[in-house]
């Protein structure tokens, strides 16, 4: 198999109250599919905990100590209004970022072509000094500094189709050199950020997608803007901020994508890949709160990663 999936059980651990959308069922459907063929095939990789180093390449070290010292030994308790953090959360975040730099690891030594990393908690939200949006890390954001920093890598693209903006993402992009953050996302919508009039040639592309969106709209972006940005851009390594919440059954947002539209996307994103940069495709879950959606969206993207 050309793909590895990255994972660690105590990602399993990070606990968010009953009501919570962000909970471990998602990973636990997530891990279920694995043991189906043809996903039970596909290398399975033990994720390791970030170093404190790598976490510093985006995030402060003054937030790094403030979250540590959040984390409670029993209970739940509030990182800020909607990311809760358990005892065991500081160490599955660490599981969830070391799984995405262990990948481009093992992409850019040509160890896999590709790799999909299967942690939570989710990134996307999380910026240099703050939680939020029920991320912690910026894992997507991490592993591209990674790769610049510890790899020799220069230009890396992060291409981002959770329904929600990456608001963290897109805050290195604007202070990072030679990364070009790629966001659809419904808007109006949580957290507010990925307006068209940020957008940056080379830097940061932003296509939002009004309520009531679908497949037309989604693919059209794009095909008229997001991939030429991308080819564009010349990356030398994809990273994936794979969320799954754009599908029609999730609850927390209003467009109305299928499985059939994540395979699509994940099939010409690596048709990019080929061309541009040796295939190379580290994916991040993102997010993704219908669990039956969740998974069979999950399988539909690791099928076309393999493609």
């Amino acid at each position: 198999m050309s793909c590895a999936i990255y994972s660690h059980k105590m990602c399993l651990s990070h606990q968010t109250g009953p009501a919570h959308p962000e909970s471990p069922a998602r990973l636990h459907a997530i891990l279920s599919l694995l043991r189906e063929a043809p996903f039970n095939e596909f290398p399975f990789v033990e994720a390791p905990e970030a170093s404190e180093e790598w976490l510093r390449l985006v995030h402060d070290e003054s937030y790094i100590e403030v979250i540590k010292e959040s984390i409670p030994a029993t209970g739940l308790t509030a990182l800020e209004e909607d990311t809760m953090a358990s005892p065991d959360s500081w160490r599955a975040a660490l599981r969830a970022a070391g799984a995405a730099c262990l990948a481009v690891d093992d992409v850019l030594a040509g160890k896999y072509r590709r790799a999909f990393c299967a942690a939570r908690p989710p990134g996307h939200h999380a910026e240099a000094d703050r939680a939020c949006g029920f991320c912690v890390l910026n894992n997507a954001a991490i592993a591209a500094r990674y790769a610049q920093s510890r790899k020799g890598i220069r230009r890396v693209a992060i291409v981002d189709f959770d329904v929600h903006h990456g608001n963290g993402t897109q805050a290195l992009a604007l202070k990072a050199d030679d990364i070009l953050y790629i966001s659809s996302h419904q808007h109006p919508l949580y957290p507010g950020s990925g307006r068209r009039e940020d957008n940056m040639e080379g830097c940061l592309l932003n296509l939002p997608m009004p309520e009531g969106s679908g497949s037309h709209e989604f693919r059209a972006l794009y095909e008229s803007e997001g991939f030429p940005a991308l080819r564009r851009f010349n990356p030398e390594l994809i990273i994936l901020s794979a969320g799954f919440d754009a599908h029609f059954e999730d609850p927390l947002a209003g467009i109305n994508l299928t499985e059939d539209d994540f395979a699509w996307i994940t099939e010409r994103i690596a048709e990019i890949a080929d061309e541009r940069c040796q295939g190379r495709i580290v994916s991040v879950l993102e997010g993704g709160y219908d669990i039956d959606a969740l998974r069979s969206s999950v399988a539909a993207h690791l099928l076309a990663l393999t493609a």
